[in-house]
């Protein structure tokens, strides 16, 4: 492992891996399951699966991979059969950057749009309104947000149903290759660049929440948004449903199983205090999703003032929050370009960390197993973008929203859970959980604080609480749909087969392992 590239600086390391933790799904996912499953009832099935599956998990594969020193794959030679467990990590990664490079390709469309004295989805007089757009009638129950024919006409110009894929759509289509080279660029010297990147896109999202804080809390109606969302509805707690969605939360915000992690911390000296930084990490990433919802709910809050709607009726799910909701109620701000240029600069930034790590952990996963690409990394990495450009061209069609909603659905929830509980169940059964704790006391120097917890999370509560998300995830299991238009059976097929193959890795190489 001598020629693996390693940190500058420990500060590297740790914002690398708080920039790529700290995602989308922090901004716009943690709020509105607050909002769904019983507002500050909601923090209490979080935490509890914050200690029993998330920290453990993280803490887990921070210290599996600074050990091996390897990318995703070579790391399983400490057994491998479980080779393809790696291989299974890197290909989510992969899908999942095809789409998530569209989601940027969107906030860089409403950044350009904010370069104006005001912003255009604050006015009713584009060519892209309807004729229900209101503007000027404050407090009606019919009012329509103006920003809502913006995105769903002007950005998405979205058809019928995912059948009729329609054209391209030129203007993302550019943005998308703007997002593509910003990545190439940031990423092509390796992470002796990308680690000095993460400097500012790291925090910077952090500025910002604060300046938003601060001015949404001063608009009337915004203490009732903030009142909505802590208020703890605890008969909600009787509901199985919010347990799940906690834990999957949980499991999606903290980032582990996608391979990054392993591939972030193999970069580390060997004896640097791995147990410190995991624990650091987890409690940054899960007070930025709290304070994301003071933020979105203050300005939720007074958006709903502002209209005379219930906030339920301003809350959407998803990216419909980011780039429906959240404009609407910017636009209604003092000096609303900036408001608006700020909050998707931040979501820009939040999308391209998580972005950045999510190729890194491909591309050092395939460096250690075709040592050959090493001495062409530069093209490799060109060959791959250029790939995962190629294959998100359907999602910038005018069917494109139904692409990125059926991916996202199908490729990264189930084959992750799979992932997880293979790995931690190969390195606590199959490895020795005993021999792992010592492999941990060698690189920081001691036995970790309450290692009988993680021992008993690791050999059973962990392993056991990602089987039981797994089979609440079927248990719950709805097609997909968006804007409530269901999707045809074909489309179906096409989101399971992505999921299996990924999953299918991990069968399929131990079968070959066997074989040979």
């Amino acid at each position: 492992t001598g020629d693996r590239e390693t940190w500058d600086k420990k500060l590297d390391f740790m914002l690398s891996c708080i920039g790529y933790a700290v995602g989308l799904g922090n901004i716009w996912r943690f709020p509105y399951l607050c909002y769904k499953n019983g507002g500050g009832a909601f923090l209490i099935p979080y935490f509890i699966f914050l200690l029993i599956c998330g920290i453990p998990l993280f803490f887990l594969e921070l210290s599996f991979g600074q050990f091996g020193a390897l990318g995703p794959a070579a790391i399983w030679k400490i057994a491998p059969i479980f080779k393809g467990v790696g291989y299974c990590m890197m290909f989510i990664s992969f899908v999942v950057c095809i789409y998530y490079n569209v989601i940027i390709a969107y906030s860089l469309h409403f950044i350009f749009n904010s370069f104006t004295s005001v912003v255009p989805w604050s006015t009713c007089g584009n060519y892209w309104n309807s004729k229900f757009c209101r503007t000027n009638t404050l407090r009606e129950k019919t009012i329509k947000f103006p920003s809502i024919p913006q995105y769903r006409t002007k950005v998405l110009r979205l058809t019928d149903s995912i059948d009729n894929i329609g054209g391209i759509q030129w203007e993302l289509m550019g943005l998308l290759v703007l997002a593509w080279i910003i990545v190439f660029v940031c990423l092509f010297k390796g992470v002796k660049w990308s680690g000095k990147v993460v400097y500012f896109t790291a925090t910077f999202p952090y500025v910002v929440l604060f300046i938003l804080l601060i001015r949404g809390s001063m608009e009337e109606g915004a203490i009732n948004g903030i009142h909505y969302y802590l208020t703890p509805n605890i008969t909600k707690l009787q509901d199985v449903k919010v347990w799940s969605d906690a834990a999957v939360q949980i499991f999606y915000s903290l980032g582990a199983a996608w391979g990054v992690l392993l591939s972030y911390s193999s970069l580390n000296k060997f004896h640097n205090n791995v147990y410190r930084d995991a624990l650091s990490i987890c409690v940054v990433n899960c007070c930025t999703s709290f304070l994301a919802g003071f933020v979105v709910f203050s300005v939720l809050g007074a958006l709903a003032y502002q209209t005379g709607r219930d906030i339920a009726d301003v809350v959407d799910q998803g990216a419909g929050l980011a780039f429906v909701a959240y404009p609407a109620a910017v636009a209604n701000l003092p000096i609303a370009p900036l408001w608006a240029f700020l909050f998707f600069f931040m979501l820009l930034n939040l999308g391209l960390d998580s972005q950045f790590g999510m190729i890194e952990g491909v591309v050092s996963g395939l460096l250690d197993e075709f040592p050959i690409f090493k001495r062409n990394r530069v093209k490799f990495l060109a060959g791959l973008c250029f790939i995962q450009f190629l294959l998100a061209i359907p999602m910038v069609t005018e069917s494109g929203m139904y692409w990125v909603t059926l991916i996202d659905w199908y490729a990264s929830g189930f084959p992750l859970m799979c992932a997880a509980v293979c790995e931690i169940t190969c390195i606590a059964w199959v490895y020795g959980v005993d021999r792992f704790l010592y492999d941990i006391k060698c690189m920081i120097g001691r036995t970790p604080f309450l290692w009988q917890w993680w021992k008993a999370t690791w050999s059973f509560i962990t392993p056991l609480c990602i089987l039981l998300i797994m089979v609440a995830h079927l248990c719950f299991y709805s097609p997909v749909t968006y804007n409530k238009i269901a999707y045809p059976s074909w489309a179906e097929v096409v989101g399971w087969m992505a999921a299996m193959f990924s999953i299918m890795m991990i069968p399929g190489w131990a079968i070959y392992q066997l074989l040979t």
